[in-house]
C-alpha cells in the first residue's frame, strides 16, 4: 500500500514539474524589463515597453497582476506605487524554457538545438569564444 502511494506521489510530482507554467511571449517581454531593472513599478515597465511597441498601461498592469498570480513576479504592496520583482532568476527561467524546447522540438538533443540556433543568426566573436570555452570545459569534465 505504501509503495502505491509513493508511486502516485512520484507520478503526480513529476507531472506537476513537467507541466509547470511557462511564461508567454508577452510575459517574457515584461520579465526582460524587470530583470534588467532588478525591480520596477507598473509605470516603469509600461514606459520601457512603450518605447518599442504600442501597449496600454492597463494592459501592462493586468499582465503583471496575472504574472504575480502565476508566480512569475513578487509584489511589494507595502509601498506606493507597488514594486514588482522577478520571483525566479532570469537564468533559471531561460533554462526551463530551453529544457522544454529541447524536449519538445529536438528530441532531447542539445547538439541539434545548438546547431539550429547557431545557423539562424549571426554569432559574435565573443559569443563564439564563450561557446568554445564551454565546449572545452564540457570535454574536460567528460574525461
Amino acid at each position: 500500500m505504501t509503495k502505491l502511494f509513493v508511486d502516485e506521489f512520484y507520478i503526480t510530482t513529476k507531472l506537476t514539474i513537467k507541466n509547470k507554467l511557462k511564461p508567454t511571449v508577452s510575459e517574457i517581454k515584461i520579465l526582460d524589463v524587470i530583470w534588467a531593472l532588478k525591480s520596477a513599478t507598473v509605470r516603469e515597465v509600461y514606459n520601457k515597453l512603450s518605447e518599442f511597441e504600442k501597449v496600454g498601461y492597463t494592459t501592462v498592469l493586468k499582465f503583471m497582476q496575472i504574472m504575480t498570480d502565476k508566480g512569475f513576479l513578487e509584489k511589494d504592496d507595502t509601498v506606493r506605487p507597488q514594486i514588482y520583482k522577478p520571483a525566479v532568476p532570469q537564468k533559471e527561467t531561460q533554462r526551463s524554457l530551453v529544457r522544454d524546447l529541447l524536449e519538445r522540438a529536438f528530441g532531447g538533443s542539445a547538439g541539434s538545438l545548438v546547431i539550429q540556433a547557431l545557423s539562424m543568426k549571426n554569432t559574435t566573436r565573443e559569443e563564439l569564444h564563450e561557446i568554445r570555452e564551454l565546449i572545452d570545459q564540457l570535454e574536460e569534465d567528460a574525461t
